[in-house]
């Protein structure tokens, strides 16, 4: 490179201005393809790790202790580190990260992944209950954790940082990651439990991400009671327009699918407009300031109760397997390089606080999420299993630890959120990030490692075997599948046929009014279970079929 440095300035003196601009040309190709190179290596290692986890992982399947989140996060802190040993300590990462790439490419499989695959008779019929979690729940946790930074931080001589900060922090810390609960429990043989805790993890990020922006864009000059109420609106028309804007996306993608029925000529071509119509909602939500999260999650339902039945059999394995695979490479990348990035040597020199203090400051972060958690976890625990009264939706003093604890873990969205409110510009902030990433690191390996033997304490296998057993013997049905044959649970429904017997009944006239609704309006036009597409003969015309088939999922 220095060589054609050289020769561009002896080109610049002694040749013609045609020359001097071909030399130049080539000094910036070559500068741009060096550029290439080093991008071309850095995704070549990431993919590379990437592969490595999945083996790790595989081979730690039936490790009592270990699951797929915590090796990806633990082999970034191994990478990270021999980065940093290689580039003698300027450098750990691989790739740099960038929030607006994981708000932009990375959540939105994942959460549309998991509106896709829920099982829905189980999400709205535990409705109330992943409500209260998944937003009251988000509220006073946010509360608790604001208030107690916003009082505490100043003792560890924290200057910098103002209202608008401490309640980002509790927004951000209010966020949680259920990933390593999910992936203990098994929604077959513990559906109540798993739809709550599934729930109220879709729920809580796509609040706290709404909840964030309205933090973000409050004018703390004119704080008053209108002023309140307005923000208090603003939440609940960004909640309420960008669920309804995935459900009419979801719904055009079934009926330009149904009416088109592109698999008579290309699988490929249904398979791309259903992916492109899922990412359509969440960048139409982003592009119309709402919750890109909330769109994107009730697509998924929407698609996956619509769409997905009227595309063709091998459409419908091909798009169900890549919707997953896509959402499970995303969580799988964003612990690895959060593992990566806890070592950056950057961030820890900005920041002017000591190491006990920094310690100190994790510490106090985590008691305020035991704290908030255990807030509210117990008393609308009290409150759903009072509004149900009925033995298949209540919930235990055990399900309500295994909930407890499944909000612990901080994950992905805490990390975005923190990168895109404390700009590693300034001590303070680098302060802010370091100490998300400690509590983040702590709370996913440590609570991370304890969950698996919890849960298995808390809700032993053999109950499990028992409820398989039960459902076999009811021949498949899946209303049994709410019970969830612990002690505590199995007694209630012994003790109260009574209440068993209101709650089904007011079940099911919610139920069947839904249900004569969308046989008798929604799915003949949108399609759905029950729809087939066929052609008939007599005119060479494709028409549409409609029957009534039963739908348990």
């Amino acid at each position: 490179m220095s060589f054609i440095k050289a020769l561009i300035e002896h080109l610049h003196l002694r040749c013609n201005p045609a020359i001097t601009e071909v030399a130049s040309w080539t000094l910036g190709l070559s500068q741009r393809l060096e550029e290439n190179s080093s991008l071309v290596i850095s995704i070549t290692l990431m993919v590379t790790l990437l592969c490595i986890c999945m083996v790790i992982g595989h081979l730690l399947e039936e490790n009592r202790w270990m699951n797929e989140s915590i090796t990806s996060l633990l082999l970034g802190v191994c990478v990270g580190a021999i980065v940093l040993i290689f580039t003698k300590g300027t450098n750990s990462h691989i790739l740099e990260f960038d929030e607006e790439i994981f708000f932009v490419y990375l959540l939105p499989p994942i959460i549309f992944n998991a509106g896709f695959q829920v099982k829905k008779k189980q999400f709205f019929q535990n409705f109330v209950p992943i409500i209260l979690f998944g937003v009251v729940g988000v509220f006073i946790s946010f509360a608790i954790i604001s208030l107690g930074t916003g009082l505490t931080f100043p003792l560890f001589n924290l200057e910098g940082l103002g209202v608008r900060d401490y309640m980002a922090l509790g927004v951000i810390f209010s966020a949680t990651d259920s990933v390593c609960t999910l992936q203990v429990l098994n929604q077959d043989e513990t559906p109540l439990l798993y739809s709550l805790v599934f729930g109220e993890g879709v729920v809580n990020d796509a609040t706290s991400i709404v909840l964030y922006r309205v933090v973000e864009n409050l004018d703390f000059s004119q704080i008053d009671a209108s002023a309140i109420l307005q923000t208090v609106g603003e939440f609940f028309y960004l909640f309420l327009s960008s669920t309804l804007l995935g459900i009419a996306v979801g719904l055009l993608s079934a009926y330009v699918i149904k009416k088109l029925y592109f698999g008579r000529h290309s699988t490929d071509r249904e398979i791309a407009v259903m992916i492109l119509m899922a990412y359509l909602s969440y960048v139409v939500a982003e592009v119309l300031y709402l919750s890109g999260i909330l769109t994107v999650f009730f697509c998924g339902i929407v698609m996956s109760h619509y769409t997905w039945h009227n595309v063709t059999e091998s459409s419908k394995i091909t798009t169900r397997h890549t919707f997953a695979t896509l959402s499970f490479i995303a969580e799988t990348f964003i612990f690895l390089y959060v593992g990566m990035d806890s070592l950056d040597k950057d961030k820890w020199n900005m920041t002017n606080v000591s190491v006990a203090t920094s310690i100190g400051i994790c510490a106090t972060l985590l008691a305020f999420i035991l704290l908030g958690r255990a807030a509210f976890v117990i008393p609308l625990s009290a409150a759903s299993n009072f509004a149900s009264r009925g033995a298949r939706t209540r919930i235990t003093f055990r399900q309500q630890i295994i909930i407890w604890w499944a909000g612990l873990m901080r994950g992905a969205v805490s990390i975005a959120l923190a990168y895109e409110k404390f700009t590693a510009d300034s001590a303070i902030n680098a302060t802010m990030i370091t100490s998300t990433i400690l509590v983040m690191l702590f709370s996913t390996v440590v609570f991370g490692l304890l969950t698996k033997p919890l849960v298995h304490w808390l809700v032993p296998p053999h109950a499990s075997e028992m409820e398989t057993e039960t459902r076999t013997l009811g021949g498949g049905s899946e209303d049994l599948n709410f019970h969830l044959l612990n002690e505590d649970e199995s007694t209630c429904q012994q003790n109260a046929p009574t209440a068993n017997t209101s709650l089904q009944r007011s079940s099911s006239a919610v139920h069947h009014v839904w249900r004569t609704f969308d046989d008798a309006i929604m799915r003949p036009l949108f399609g759905g279970r029950g729809f087939v597409q066929y052609l008939h003969h007599s005119n060479g015309q494709m028409q549409n079929s409609f029957a009534s088939i039963p739908d348990r999922h």
